[in-house]
């Protein structure tokens, strides 16, 4: 098995785990900075692991040379890696991720809240499918 997947599949893990011990399902601990903080910043962490195993997967495969990260997923969804639907939500985490990182001050809480509640575990998902389809290509 890939070192590099089950390293970032792990990272995957511990970031949702962080995530959900500062969240415990309350939109309120988004009001609370320190949570808010360590929310988005785990966030962000776990948007560079998927974005980090879907450029490793495109290279190893051979895919393409993504010009952005969004490209790496649009590769995986393009040679049924993953589904389109899939591939999407995580084009949109990379769009929150740019968001956090170079315009904080434009960060939407509603919009973490509802990434939180809705589209976090999309991320696990999608690190669990690669290792097993790439565990079924070697």
């Amino acid at each position: 098995m890939d070192d590099i997947l089950i390293n970032k599949n792990e990272t995957v893990k511990r970031c949702l785990e962080r995530i959900n011990e500062e969240y415990q399902g309350n939109p309120e601990n988004l009001k609370n900075f320190t949570k808010q903080d360590s929310i988005i910043l785990n966030i962000q962490r776990l948007s560079e692991a998927a974005i980090d195993i879907a450029m490793h997967v495109v290279a190893e495969l051979d895919l393409g040379v993504p010009q952005n990260s969004r490209d790496a997923f649009q590769f995986l969804a393009e040679n049924n890696l993953i589904e389109d639907k899939m591939a999407e939500k995580l084009k949109a985490m990379v769009g929150f991720r740019n968001i956090a990182v170079y315009e904080y001050q434009k960060l939407n809480l509603k919009i973490v809240e509802a990434i939180i509640e809705n589209e976090i575990e999309e991320v696990k998902n999608f690190s669990q499918l690669i290792i097993k389809k790439m565990a079924e290509k070697s």
